[in-house]
């Protein structure tokens, strides 16, 4: 977009807040507007422009979150970008088993190819629901599982006090922090989406909340379909996304100025024809790009995601991935959800999709890699041209074999061999060379180092909490 149009959309989202207002159904956050002078109706919250720009300038551009590894910290802003596992599905998919409900081992399985992957930067959500623990008691398994299988940055879901209050002590034992350590920086975060259209619920806010009394980050992602939950045009679904994701920062701002959070974009459209939500679309790149202009407009950190609509890991999920992954680094985007193992519109997580996944991540973060473009006289290499000439060929040259090794991406999967050599090989396709990958990932996994005395205290928190009852789930 031009100017004219950043100022455009910047301008509708205010006319959303100001005139129409969103639904705040949490009435403690309702209460905290209602003292920052918001013109409250009920659960509904209209915010001024002056108000909702003034609590944007406390958020910071960039902000770091510390893991129980230290080395494996995130900058999340600025130039950064960081990519997460799948997050959320009700169920998985590979090869073997076919399409199943999610369960407890086969969360386990993505934990450790989220630890295997360097191209992965944290771990999200649960990335596949273990629907076979009891939801009072789940988050406890499977943090545990989480906080011992991997080093990296976590999640908590925004589904009530007791689940986040949990994650956050064992997130802290993880860390052998002190409560007052834990809350002098970021080591968590927490994603919420609102109830599109224009409302926000009780137990992602109250969650959020908790997040950056605490100072942990937050990132709201509306969740926008245009033509269903949104105008069918771009601009508007984009402009109503910005407002109801605006109005839960500015909640937060005021809460705790200053404290880490991001503004996310998941807008998309349907098919028009079935209703079914579609993901990889122009449509979709579109708005994760202009999100991603209005996100400067804002200084704020941005996220986007990973997505298809397809139901195996075949082509049409490789192009809509790939359409989604590429327009997050044209949007300026820096924390990639879902970047590997979704499916089914995220219905499904997927092993073999997974590793495809991380073989396009992997080309993109090779993309970046400023050798590349190096242009030193060495890289130029006029000598070498000289060498060579017009008859011979590189190969064998000096200049190629001081390189070779590091000069061009290495693939994970991928198949540069002939038709005759590939059948040679066994004619196999890509789902199923990702799928031997998978497996012997799994059988040799072995997990980052972790104190015995820290593994014990977590696992001493979650049997307290279980026997406790865990958490109310009627909320």
């Amino acid at each position: 977009m031009n100017p004219d149009g950043v100022a455009a959309i910047h301008k509708g989202a205010m006319r959303i807040l100001s005139e129409i207002g969103i639904e705040f159904l949490n009435p403690d956050a309702v209460e905290i507007l209602r003292g920052a002078g918001c013109k409250i109706s009920n659960t509904n919250v209209k915010m001024d422009e002056d108000f909702v720009m003034e609590m944007l300038a406390h958020a910071p551009a960039q902000f770091t979150v510390t893991p129980r590894n230290p080395q494996k910290s995130l900058v999340i802003g600025g130039p950064y970008m960081a990519f997460g596992n799948v997050s959320s599905p009700p169920n998985a998919w590979d090869l073997e088993r076919g399409k199943r409900p999610g369960d407890f081992e086969t969360y386990r399985e993505f934990i450790k190819l989220t630890q295997f992957f360097n191209c992965i930067h944290f771990a999200g959500g649960y990335p596949v629901e273990a629907i076979d623990l009891h939801a009072g008691i789940r988050h406890l398994d499977c943090l545990y599982e989480k906080l011992t299988l991997t080093d990296k940055v976590v999640h908590a879901y925004s589904l009530g006090r007791e689940r986040v209050e949990d994650v956050m002590e064992m997130v802290r034992i993880a860390g052998n922090l002190t409560p007052e350590e834990f809350e002098s920086r970021p080591h968590m975060y927490t994603n919420i989406n609102s109830v599109s259209p224009l409302k926000h619920d009780f137990p992602m806010l109250e969650g959020a909340m908790i997040h950056a009394k605490r100072g942990q980050a937050v990132i709201v992602t509306p969740f926008t379909l245009a033509g269903a939950m949104a105008p069918v045009t771009m601009s508007g679904a984009v402009a109503l996304s910005l407002a109801e994701g605006l109005a839960a920062i500015a909640l937060l701002q005021y809460i705790n100025p200053g404290c880490p959070v991001a503004i996310g974009t998941f807008t998309s459209n349907v098919d028009m024809k079935t209703g079914a939500p579609a993901f990889g679309t122009p449509e979709y790149m579109r708005a994760t790009q202009m999100t991603g202009q209005m996100a400067r407009f804002y200084k704020l950190p941005m996220r986007a995601s990973g997505v298809c609509a397809a139901n195996v890991p075949d082509g049409q999920a490789m192009w809509e991935t790939s359409n989604s992954l590429w327009s997050a680094v044209q949007s300026g985007t820096n924390v990639v959800y879902h970047a590997a193992g979704w499916l089914e519109g995220g219905l499904i997580a997927s092993p073999e999709k997974f590793i495809m996944d991380c073989e396009v991540i992997q080309m993109i973060q090779r993309y970046f890699d400023p050798m590349i473009y190096a242009t030193g006289s060495d890289d130029i290499a006029v000598d070498a041209i000289a060498q060579v000439g017009p008859d011979g060929h590189y190969f064998g040259c000096q200049h190629t074999q001081e390189r070779y090794e590091t000069a061009f991406y290495d693939p994970l999967i991928s198949d540069w061999s002939n038709f005759e050599a590939w059948q040679l090989n066994g004619s196999t396709w890509t789902a199923e060379r990702a799928h031997k990958m998978y497996k012997g990932i799994i059988a040799e996994f072995e997990a980052p180092p972790i104190e015995d005395s820290v593994r014990d205290e977590l696992k001493d928190f979650a049997a307290r909490r279980k026997a406790e009852g865990g958490v109310p789930t009627d909320f």
